[in-house]
């Protein structure tokens, strides 16, 4: 999904990305149905790849507001047994602009109906965060130093294989 100042992309992306992953899960239920595989326990993990590119010179403060408003309530996912592991890189040196990106987050869902479900995080947040004013308008500034942000569910190629 790529945020611009207009909502219309923004809610664009939004809706793609969401008929996106309800096809994936569909896909997913249904070569899990095929191979015999429909337990939740023995789903294969599911991974997604989150990008942030932050505007010029704001890449240590989204860091900052990432972790300390977004990462406890991934922590508290991964208490829950949703996610299986987080884990967040920055590119070593840089690339074009068009290419560029400050961050990647990759979180490993237990499943894809995990990652693809309607949790609903507010009693998290509630807890984790009692001042939930100062909470929004950390979020709201997390976002508002993007350039753009986009989410990429990816998959294991073997290479070994056929």
């Amino acid at each position: 999904m790529l945020m611009t100042n207009g909502r219309l992309l923004r809610w664009t992306g939004i809706a793609v990305l969401l008929v996106t992953a309800m096809l994936g899960v569909g896909h997913y239920q249904a070569k899990a149905t095929q191979s015999g595989a429909v337990s939740e326990g023995s789903a294969p993990p599911f991974v997604i790849e989150y990008y942030y590119k932050a505007k010029w010179g704001h890449a240590d403060e989204f860091l900052a507001l990432f972790k300390k408003n977004h990462y406890p309530v991934l922590k508290k996912e991964m208490e829950l047994g949703r996610i299986l592991k987080v884990s967040m890189t920055a590119p070593r040196y840089h690339t074009t602009e068009d290419g560029r990106w400050d961050y990647r987050v990759t979180i490993v869902f237990k499943n894809a109906a995990i990652a693809n479900d309607n949790f609903d995080s507010g009693p998290l947040l509630k807890q984790l965060y009692p001042d939930q004013e100062t909470y929004k308008k950390e979020e709201q500034r997390r976002f508002e130093i993007l350039d753009a942000h986009w989410d990429l569910p990816i998959k294991e190629v073997d290479l070994d294989g056929r």
